[in-house]
């Protein structure tokens, strides 16, 4: 099944759900560079929320422009499969071998927006991720590692310390619904 019928059939969790999924089926109907950064307005993103087998941490990293610790994610770059660009990007962003899937469903959907900034010594404008996020699995003794040129940390946390240890307002909002979410299944 393509991504759009994906988020077509996405339950929503809650209003801020239900608003964004309309939104980013929206802006895929809208745009045809969805999937690349070549649209610096809006593109997708895909995340994770990537807990231990016990579901009682979460993998976090510190993420180097958002002073923050975050989630593990990145942008589609012309991929469409987003779930393997969630899974991509946990094992480049942490150092982890053995990333499995929880479910293959969209486990949540979220617009954020980005502020303006510098990467790789080139300025990037404010912007819009439109962000699927998967619920994704790892054993919490494999080995970790961070990826200098995006965070400066990776660590295994609770699930509350993990929406306590970010700086971001809005994320934090996101990490307390993700772990509603979890707990609810």
């Amino acid at each position: 099944m393509n991504l759009r019928a994906q988020i077509r059939e996405f339950n929503p969790w809650n209003e801020q759900e239900k608003k964004e999924k309309e939104l980013i089926g929206s802006y895929m109907d809208q745009f045809d560079n969805i999937f690349d950064r070549e649209n610096e307005m809006v593109h997708m993103t895909a995340s994770s929320w990537l807990v231990n087998k016990e579901r009682t941490k979460v993998l976090m990293i510190y993420h180097n422009i958002y002073n923050s610790w975050a989630w593990t994610g990145g942008h589609a770059d012309g991929d469409q499969d987003l779930l393997n660009v969630a899974m991509k990007e946990a094992q480049e962003e942490t150092g982890l071998i053995h990333v499995t899937p929880v479910t293959e469903d969209i486990f949540s959907l979220e617009i954020l927006g980005v502020n303006g900034h510098v990467k790789k010594g080139k300025f990037v404008g404010t912007h819009m991720h439109l962000n699927v996020t998967y619920l994704l699995e790892a054993n919490e003794a494999e080995e970790l590692r961070v990826k200098p040129d995006e965070n400066s940390g990776v660590k295994w946390v609770g699930l509350q310390e993990a929406v306590e240890l970010s700086t971001e307002p809005y994320m934090k909002e996101i990490y307390q619904k993700l772990n509603a979410k979890l707990k609810a299944r």
